[in-house]
Order: structure tokens, then sequence, then C-alpha cells
């Protein structure tokens, strides 16, 4: 199976899922698959949400769009265009998988397929269904693809390994692929850089990589950097439309348990009855909660996030540094964009990561 295959199934993948989100196979026309995988996929995007309770039909279309935009037989092309892919020999590539939002650990299944190397995948049990349903429909288009794909609860006779984890199992996966070619990724979040200028919409934007995914992702938006004497009512006004979050069980037993805490510990911060933001010279800040810190001198801003660019996935703001997210985009990745702001085609390539990594914030 060369490139130009891999990409054409790929390519089926995305109309099935175009398929899907249009609602076709609900007037059984046109379809680019038969009809029993589209009712099979609504089985499974229900079987979902009931094995986890961040799951919900809104957050899994949202994901599901994602994928239907970026798996273009166009955007396939682009994104294996710089890859010399003649030299590259075939290897097992464990993949370690995050659930903590719908299909996270997809595209280092779409990689690994793509650079022509065999997936042993172990899903998270928090995400367990939906990736192992798109691969499905993509043995369904092409049966070769069913070599290449083994869903696996323990990773052995591997050649390399991607595993994505917190800190604390990062050190874990250290210990035990260390020895191994592996890609191992810690915490990470993101923060958006506040100007003072931003427009109504640009703030609309900042209220979904909040809020979006209920936050849970390391692209939602945890710290906001804004300028002295800042009104913070511009934010909750912004983030207001999402107020229905309030009604998800997860995010409001969240929400309550902190300010439960902060009231306790009397702890300053700002409540609008469904996001609580404080000031915190933290990153992280838990579900529920919104951190922001006032900053006196540009420079020094942006020092810092030179600084700490190892615990950030994006900085969303407007002219503050060479490659920043804008606002409302951060959870519309390119294919290029990766986590931890690692290369990954490059690493299954058998590149220098160190020489491939994507840098946000210094121009290569």
């Amino acid at each position: 199976m060369n490139l130009s295959e891999r990409i054409e199934t790929f390519s089926q993948l995305q109309l099935f899922l175009d398929d899907f989100l249009n609602e076709k196979h609900l007037k059984n026309e046109n379809l680019v698959a038969p009809l029993r995988y589209y009712t099979d996929f609504e089985a499974t995007i229900q079987k979902a949400i009931n094995q986890n309770a961040w799951f919900n039909r809104e957050t899994i279309l949202f994901s599901l769009q994602q994928w239907r935009d970026v798996l273009t037989s166009n955007s396939l092309e682009e994104w294996m265009k710089p890859c010399d892919l003649q030299n590259v020999e075939s290897k097992k590539v464990g993949l370690v998988l995050a659930g903590n939002i719908p299909l996270v650990g997809f595209h280092d299944v779409l990689a690994t397929l793509m650079v022509g190397h065999t997936a042993l995948v172990k899903t998270s049990s928090n995400d367990n269904e939906l990736i192992r349903y798109l691969t499905k429909v993509l043995c369904h288009f092409n049966a070769d693809f069913s070599e290449k794909i083994q869903f696996i609860e323990r990773l052995e006779n591997f050649d390399a390994v991607i595993a994505t984890g917190s800190n604390n199992t990062a050190r874990y996966f250290e210990y035990y692929f260390g020895k191994y070619p592996h890609i191992i990724r810690k915490n990470r979040t993101s923060v958006a850089i506040l100007q003072g200028n931003e427009t109504e919409e640009e703030l609309k934007g900042l209220a979904f990589d909040i809020l979006q995914y209920f936050g849970l992702g390391c692209r939602n938006v945890t710290k906001l950097f804004v300028p002295k004497d800042y009104d913070i009512n511009l934010i909750f006004k912004a983030v207001y439309p999402y107020s229905d979050i309030a009604n998800v069980n997860k995010y409001v037993n969240n929400y309550e348990y902190y300010k439960a805490i902060y009231l306790l510990n009397q702890e300053a911060f700002l409540d609008n009855n469904f996001l609580i933001i404080k000031e915190n010279e933290g990153y992280q800040s838990p579900v529920g909660v919104l951190y922001y810190e006032y900053y006196d001198d540009i420079q020094e801003l942006k020092n810092q996030i030179i600084q700490d660019e190892e615990q950030l996935q994006c900085v969303v703001s407007k002219g503050f540094i060479p490659n920043e997210i804008p606002f409302g985009e951060t959870q519309k990745p390119a294919l290029s964009q990766y986590a931890d702001n690692v290369d990954t085609v490059a690493f299954l390539c058998d590149c220098p990561i160190l020489k491939t990594r994507y840098r946000f914030i210094r121009q290569k």
C-alpha cells in the first residue's frame, strides 16, 4: 500500500464523516458506505457517552467535524509533502492514547498509518469506542489496513512508542519505554494574552477556547494574562452564552467543589454561578475555574512565556508572539500542529526529534 492509496482511503473516511454529519444516512441516499455503518456509528456514539460522563453528543460531533475538515486529500497531501517516505522501514509503533476529549488520540493513529507503520493501539478506557469504530470504517474502505491496526491491552513487541499521559504517568513511561525511540507527552495547557483592544467577537472566541470540551483539553485556555485595570466583567459577558454548562453534572460538581474550598479558605475569587475566575500565578486551573494574572511589562511577559514554553500547548493572542493561535481557534488544529509541539511525523520518519520541534515561540 503506497502513500497515494493511504491518502485515498482516509479521504473515503472523510466522505463517510461528511455523510454522517449531514445526516445523509437518514435518507439512505448516495452513501459512501453501507447503511449499517452509519446506524452502527450512532450506537457507538451512545456507547462512548455511556462510557465517559464527560462526553456528550455535542462535543463528539464537534470533534468529528474537525476531523471531517482536515481529512481531505489536499490536506493529507500537503501534510505528507515534506516527508521522504522512500527509505522509511515499516515498524511496529506502540500508541498509548489519552482519553480526556473525544478522539484526542486519533492523530497518532493517523500519523502512524500515513507514514506506513503498523499501529499497536492501547486506547484509554475513557475513549475506547470511537477510535475503534473509525478504524473499522477505514478497513471497510481498504482491507489492507486491517493488518496495520492492532488494538492491544498490553504493549509488547514494538519498535517505537508514542505515549500520552499525566506528569506522573510520564515518569513510568520513561522508565518502561526509555530504551526505545519514543515521544512521551506530559500535562500541558494553554494561555491567552489580552492587551485590552480585543473585539467582542475575539472575546467570544476566547470563551470557546476556555469552555469547549469543558476545559479538559491541553488546547483549552486555563489562564489569562491581562493588563492592569482590565475589566474582568468583559470575560463574564463573553462566557455567558455557555451558561448551560451548569447543567452538566460532572462540570458543576467541580465548580461547586472549588467554590466551597475557596469560600472555606476565605480566598478571593469572582463568580458568575458557572465559572470561577481567580487571580493565580499558576497555569493549570481546575475544571470550573479560570486563572488570571496582571502584567505590567509586555516584554517581561514574553520572556516568561518563552521560559515556560514546555508547560504550554497554545498561546492565544493578537500580535504578541510568532506562531500564536487566533482567538477561537485552539480546538481547530491543522494536521501539522502537534501535541507538545513535537513533530510526530518527523519522529515516525526517523528524523532527529530535537531538530524538528514546532516551537510556537521561536521561528526556526
